[in-house]
Parts: C-alpha cells; structure tokens; sequence
C-alpha cells in the first residue's frame, strides 16, 4: 500500500515514539542522545515534502532516525578529535556571572544598612546570635540581659529586616 508522506511519516513518529527512543538509546548509548535525535528526526520530516510516496512509513522513520544517529556519533567522534579529555568542550564555570555579583552587592549594600538602623543593643544581639552563631543564653550573660529580652531583640530584628527586604526575596 502507497502512503502519501508528511501526515503518514509524523503519525508513524508518534505510534512508535517509546520503540524508536529504544532503539536510538542503545544505538546512541544514552536516553539525552536519543531524545535529540528523535527531535532532529522529527524534524526532518517536517521537511518531505507531501508528495513523496512511501511504502512503510515506520521503515522510513526509523531510517530517517538511524541516519540522523549516525550524524550524531559522526560530530561525537569529530568533536573529540578537536578537544582532549584534559580540556572540555564546555566547560562549567564556578564563578557567578557578573549581573549576579552585582545583585548580591547590592542585596548585601541594603541588608548592612538596614542592619545599621536597628537600635543600638537590638543590632548588637541580632549581630552576636546570627553573624557570631552565639546562643541567646551566652548573649544575655555577656550583656547583662535576660534570655527573654535576648530573644525579644532578636525577634524585632528579623522583622525588621523582613520588612524592609521583603521585595528583594528570591
């Protein structure tokens, strides 16, 4: 039976779709791999033009997709030929992009001076409990407080800086 091509080739893609991502991870060695090249063998069919006349549209598909992995393992092989295990291809930076180095400057700019607005003693606890990692007891003994006020100034201090940086929270 003669199948007319686009419509009959992009249901074959879709009817064999689990079957073919199969057969291209063992062929290619990992389900990412295979995944693109479904995509690029989808859309190359895209590009058949209606006329052409096929007598399995599955048989086709699965070559249109068995050509396209060998592209695939083509540009792996020329890619390592170019690049040594030593230096990778892409290779993942650990630093922060700029913009994002300018974001946390600026989030730290705002958190110091909304720090710098607390009173006096509520600035002392909150700094000596989260930036020094004391316990309230050991704060209320050094500054000659009760444990209840140590965690009363600490209370309006995180507030206080949720308020005024609520819009700045991710």
């Amino acid at each position: 039976m003669v199948v007319d091509a686009k419509d009959s080739l992009l249901g074959a893609l879709t009817s064999h779709y689990g079957e073919l991502l199969r057969h291209l991870t063992r062929k290619l060695g990992n389900a990412a791999s295979a995944k693109d090249a479904v995509q690029d063998t989808y859309l190359r069919l895209q590009h058949v033009p209606s006329d052409t006349q096929v007598h399995s549209a599955r048989a086709y598909v699965f070559r249109v997709a068995n050509n396209v992995a060998i592209d695939h393992l083509r540009s792996e092989t020329s890619r390592a030929r170019y690049f040594s295990s030593a230096e990778p291809a892409d290779q993942v930076l650990d630093a922060p992009l700029p913009d994002k180095i300018i974001d946390y400057r600026q989030r730290l700019t705002i958190l110091e001076q909304t720090i710098a607005e607390l009173p006096e003693k509520c600035r002392e606890v909150f700094l000596m409990h989260k930036f020094d990692g004391r316990g309230h007891a050991d704060i209320a003994r050094e500054l000659n407080i009760s444990r209840s006020m140590v965690e009363k100034h600490v209370m309006k201090a995180l507030a206080h800086c949720r308020d005024r940086m609520s819009d700045l929270l991710d």
